[in-house]
């Protein structure tokens, strides 16, 4: 038997002792199962920590196991939301739940942030749920448990949230600090990429699943916004060689309607890394922005999400292949992947991340590598027909995850060292590898996660055009 499959074949194995059961069904995955440290909150099932592995089964025919973890999480939904006496929004996804004994009856217990590191929202939770309902439904056709009514109400429930009127000017969605995969301070609070990335994404499998009188009118209102932030994204996030040489001759304080700086951005701001490191041909989307502020990180997961996704056009996302080739030593380095670069340092550092000891410059959430993100640069790579890149990732990672015993996430600058408290036996870098394998081998499995624009989506999305730019389509 060669290397690779022995590889495979343990993943297989440590998957299947990460199983989570529930009154005797598999109902999803424990985050990790390290028999070196305490296990704390790492042997609950995380929302998005199920999604690689829901997406793996999927495409192995195991779909029980992800229709289970949807109907439990969507009974979790109608929990109890408190903290200090205050009640969270009535959609909200939890973050984690863990089977507890009460009585000698099983039972789910739901985290929704309530005990988390900084008590912090998982707005992620609502997103990746919705988009893992649309994958199951593609892999099996069970339209009709997305058109149960406790199942419509859920996708309203959450649309809800994320559609809610607000004091904002912007189609993005807002968020506070810490509220998706980076889920500890790190100075990305406001419309950070990622979580428009799957905003968008959510938006979209919403579309397709909502049902009936009152599903069709949540359409008009998901296709509206759809059209909208994607424009917004793609004309205000995007940066390239040219896009910055224009930043760099922005004039401030303008006002009206013509305004080019639209969101005073200060030249100023410009980081002198970058000037430096966007290559010639590459791009990508920034990691955020705000009134005077553009977070000018290379935010992985954002940027391939979008890919995946569609939110990027067909032009942003070869050229965000292209920054990520033209940089492979800063971005992929010895375990792909970083989850952003650069690290902040210093005096940002301590401003940022109110001087986390665990998010130490290169480290962790401030530039460490992460292996769970190879599912996602896989998907990414099959989509823009650049597999040859997800191939070499796979082969670096290959050379190191069996032997660091599956670690969480590496630190160092090129990630060469098995991160300062990396878990071991972490169930999303062993479901990450498998998948990417999956993706690879097998890209018709990319539908369950890829969408594209169609033809509705695009008549909103002139519509949208003669707004904001006031031109014809």
């Amino acid at each position: 038997m060669q290397a690779t499959e022995f590889l495979v074949k343990e993943a297989w194995e440590l998957l299947e002792k990460s199983m989570v059961y529930f009154r005797g069904r598999p109902v999803g995955t424990v985050a990790a199962r390290d028999p070196y440290v305490e296990a704390l909150n790492y042997d609950q099932c995380f929302m998005r920590d199920f999604v690689p592995c829901a997406l793996l089964f999927l495409t192995n025919g195991r779909s029980e196991i992800v229709r289970n973890f949807l109907i439990e999480t969507l009974a979790l939904q109608s929990s109890d939301k408190q903290m200090d006496s205050f009640n969270a929004g009535q959609g909200l996804m939890p973050a984690s739940f863990k089977v507890e004994l009460w009585d000698e009856e099983q039972y789910l217990t739901a985290d929704f942030g309530e005990h988390a590191i900084g008590r912090v929202t998982p707005v992620d939770s609502c997103l990746w749920w919705l988009i893992l309902l649309r994958a199951y439904v593609k892999a099996t056709g069970d339209i009709a448990l997305a058109h149960q009514p406790e199942f419509q109400q859920s996708i309203m429930l959450i649309l809800k949230l994320c559609l809610a009127d607000r004091f904002d000017m912007y189609p993005t969605m807002l968020v506070p600090d810490g509220a998706f995969m980076i889920d500890r301070r790190m100075g990305v609070f406001g419309h950070p990429l990622e979580i428009q990335a799957l905003f968008y994404g959510a938006l979209c499998s919403a579309r397709e699943l909502l049902a009936g009188r009152r599903g069709e009118f949540y359409k008009q209102i998901v296709n509206q916004r759809l059209s909208v932030l994607n424009l917004h994204i793609r004309q205000y996030y995007w940066i390239d060689l040219k896009r910055l040489n224009e930043i760099y001759h922005f004039r401030g304080e303008e006002f009206g309607e013509s305004a080019i700086n639209k969101f005073n951005i200060y030249p100023e701001s410009i980081p002198y890394w970058l000037t430096e490191w966007i290559p010639e041909t590459g791009g990508y989307l920034a990691g955020n922005l705000g009134p005077a502020q553009m977070d000018f990180r290379f935010f992985t997961l954002g940027n391939l999400m979008a890919i995946i996704s569609s939110l990027s056009s067909d032009r942003e996302s070869q050229s965000i292949m292209d920054l990520i080739e033209q940089r492979w030593q800063d971005v992929v380095g010895y375990m792909p992947m970083k989850i952003c670069f650069p690290a902040v340092e210093d005096l940002e550092w301590k401003i940022l991340t109110g001087c986390d000891p665990k998010n130490v410059p290169w480290s962790y959430h401030n530039g460490g590598n992460w292996p769970v993100l190879l599912w996602s640069f896989a998907a990414a790579a099959v989509k823009t027909g650049r597999t040859e890149l997800a191939w070499r990732a796979l082969e670096i990672a290959e050379r190191r995850l069996s032997e660091d015993e599956w670690a969480e996430y590496y630190d160092g600058r090129n990630g060469r060292l098995v991160g300062k408290a990396s878990r071991k036996f972490q169930t999303w870098s062993i479901a990450g590898y498998l998948l990417a394998r999956e993706f690879l081998e097998h890209p018709e499995h990319l539908a369950l996660i890829s969408f594209t624009d169609d033809p509705e989506m695009l008549e909103w999305m002139c519509y949208a055009r003669e707004g904001y730019e006031s031109q014809k389509c």
